[in-house]
């Protein structure tokens, strides 16, 4: 089984310094590639000098994480895929159990391990947690991360268990899966295209799966951060084209509706809250998603037969009206 685990670096020497040490150290299982999306800093120069046995994949241009994946993979022959986010510092033998957990089944298409917060290792960091799951009306949530309330690892999630999603941060994947689903969907170029990839996953009978037996911890927010406007459009745009994709059959329309209301109540919140910016994001979101509606239309198909594909109705509900903080509780 060849694995690569393939950093996507943008602009991110300072990253690749600080992190790629521990990837080196504790990946001897694995070839470690950097993707570079046309940095403009010296982090070629610094990779060449610094790290020669890592291997340089260029791509010409910033085509943000999707593209910059999908052009990168490409070039990139193994078994198994990890995408790894340059602000990410792995611990010792996190490969192994993520080799046995493939071992085991052939339908395993996808795999996460444990991710911690790199600030606060005691706790579960945003970007996946304990693993990923998604409600009714298209809001993502996590095994020791709701919304913004972070859990503290006590071993809760230590198991092994299928999950909806597995995060962007640090995404194993079978090559030919990965192929065969379509790869990343180069319209969202950052921010829920790994939910898009695994509801596909998951539409083709594959399954994905949380190993709490190998740990990570993620330092987040290093491209953009979670206060950045841009980041507010790009997840409330993309949210709405993972809908439009994925959710099967005529209710698709009613989470539809339901989420323009709650978006925009969203925006009361950050007008209330004085950030004008973060309102303005959320108004060129939907302008977006409504500019490229019929060409969304058109990628609905290959839909799961069953269509069910949330475990609860309503984490809004649970979480601000009922007051529900920690996984457990939903």
């Amino acid at each position: 089984m060849k694995i690569a685990v393939v950093i996507l670096n943008w602009n991110g020497r300072s990253l690749l310094e600080q992190f790629l040490p521990s990837i080196i150290k504790y990946s001897n299982e694995a070839t470690i590639y950097v993707a570079d999306n046309a940095s403009t800093d010296d982090s070629i120069h610094f990779l060449e000098k610094t790290f020669p046995d890592v291997n340089i994949v260029k791509n010409d241009t910033n085509g943000g994480y999707a593209k910059g994946y999908n052009e990168a993979l490409a070039k990139i022959d193994a078994d198994i895929y990890c995408l790894l986010n340059s602000d990410v510092e792995v611990t010792k033998n996190w490969l192994i159990p993520i080799i046995h957990t493939f071992k085991d089944s052939d339908k395993i298409a996808a795999i996460q391990p444990k991710i911690l917060d790199y600030k606060k290792k005691t706790h579960f960091e945003y970007a996946g947690a304990g693993g990923g799951f998604i409600d009714k009306f298209g809001y993502p949530y996590c095994r020791g991360r709701i919304f913004d309330t972070l859990e503290e690892d006590n071993g809760q999630f230590d198991d092994t268990t299928s999950i909806f999603w597995a995060s962007g941060a640090c995404l194993f994947i079978r090559k030919e899966v990965f192929e065969e689903v379509g790869k990343l969907d180069e319209d969202f170029f950052a921010h829920q295209e790994e939910i898009d990839l695994c509801w596909r996953i998951h539409n083709y009978g594959y399954k994905i799966v949380y190993v709490g037996t190998s740990t990570i911890y993620h330092l987040g927010g290093a491209t953009l951060d979670t206060m950045n406007p841009q980041k507010t459009f790009l997840n409330f745009r993309n949210n709405l084209y993972l809908l439009i994709k994925n959710v099967p059959g005529n209710i698709i329309w009613f989470i539809l509706f339901s989420r323009l209301i709650l978006d925009g109540l969203a925006g009361v919140k950050f007008l209330l809250s004085g950030k004008l910016s973060h309102l303005f994001s959320i108004l060129k979101a939907h302008l977006s998603f409504y500019a490229n509606f019929i060409y969304f239309i058109k990628k609905r198909k290959k839909l799961s037969k069953s269509g069910k594909y949330y475990t609860i109705f309503s984490v809004v509900w649970q979480y601000f009206i009922l007051k529900h903080k920690h996984f457990k509780q939903l």
